[in-house]
């Protein structure tokens, strides 16, 4: 009998079943998984990302409806306490391992960073997601409030989401900033919000260049003055720390640049430690850093990333995976087909 593939199935068919399989023998999350198989979890998970559908009920009815074709995309029908009990106790390391597999297929194929420079160039940032805090009581964050807090890193090659780790709101970014991989000759873009002067130090230690801004009380004294010759660049100074704890972690020399955005009219000052680009450069990537704010807004957006339909830290981290993935899948296609 003739069959015709559903749009979920073709999307599946980027998922080849002998990788999953691998998956789930590495991450052994069908120990005890009475007959409720971790294919048959991914399913309904991305099911819900494609669908928009942001509870239990719904995915379990969205998936009812296809019926028919459930067989041909290997699972069975799904009951709501069964996905909900999977979700809280089936590790979210396998969806972990599922995206690591996805972006080495969008890295691939994907499009090189706008600039010259062949260095990787990537950008730090996290965002709030607010929670209600009686149902979340594990995520601190306010005294009434209750928020998680998404780190990640973005490659600029693509836009693609690299590494992503999931805090309580109320973790502040340096905190987490020491834990992110970086490799020698990676470019780091990030706002103040990362300003820690002892890892400042250890990323020039690794020959990690970074570019972010300069907090408006830092003290410090000029060694050089460098000539400007653009007219949205006001000076391009080395300096180095004077006050007594940043002088201390940080004792190395640093670039200060007063730049322009010609758009806005507004004055930013950016700290670099990359001392050969030009100014015109080291601003321009300071301002592509924008875009993991349209990543974030991206998602937020077009996938279930505000609303659970789990209250665990394990359920969370799930959702947000299988999220990732759905990303990563729209921009491999994308990707394939402009490219």
């Amino acid at each position: 009998m003739a069959h015709n593939s559903t749009l979920l199935g073709q999307m599946l068919q980027m998922f080849p079943r002998h990788e999953f399989q691998s998956a789930v023998l590495k991450t052994g999350t069908e120990y005890h998984s009475r007959g409720f198989s971790s294919w048959n979890h991914f399913v309904a998970m991305f099911f819900g990302q494609i669908a928009g559908i942001d509870n239990l009920r719904g995915i379990r009815a969205g998936l009812a409806t296809q019926s028919k074709h459930l067989y041909h995309l290997g699972i069975k029908p799904v009951h709501r306490s069964t996905l909900a009990y999977a979700n809280e106790h089936r590790s979210h390391e396998l969806f972990k391992t599922i995206f690591e597999k996805m972006l080495s297929k969008c890295q691939s194929v994907a499009p090189k960073h706008k600039f010259r420079f062949k260095n990787p160039l990537y950008s730090l940032d996290g965002t709030t997601i607010e929670l209600c805090l009686s149902l979340y009581d594990w995520a601190k964050f306010r005294t009434t409030k209750g928020a998680v807090k998404l780190h990640v890193k973005l490659n600029h090659s693509g836009y693609l989401p690299t590494f992503m780790t999931m805090t309580e709101g109320k973790v502040h970014e340096s905190k987490i900033a020491p834990n992110i991989p970086m490799e020698s000759g990676d470019v780091i873009v990030f706002d103040r919000g990362y300003n820690d002067f002892a890892w400042f130090n250890t990323l020039v230690d690794k020959s990690v260049f970074f570019v972010t801004r300069l907090k408006k009380k830092a003290r410090y004294k000029v060694i050089e003055r460098r000539p400007v010759n653009h007219k949205d660049i006001y000076s391009d100074h080395i300096i180095e720390f004077t006050g007594f704890y940043a002088k201390k972690n940080c004792p190395c020399r640093l670039r200060r640049i007063r730049s322009k955005d010609p758009v806005t009219g507004k004055i930013i000052v950016i700290l670099t430690n990359h001392m050969d680009w030009s100014a015109k450069t080291i601003a321009l990537i300071y301002k592509d850093r924008w875009q993991i704010e349209l990543f974030f807004k991206t998602i937020k957006q077009l996938l279930k990333v505000k609303s659970f339909v789990g209250t665990s830290r394990n359920a969370l981290l799930s959702q947000l995976w299988v999220a990732l993935i759905a990303y990563l899948l729209l921009a491999y296609l994308k990707f394939r087909h402009w490219y």
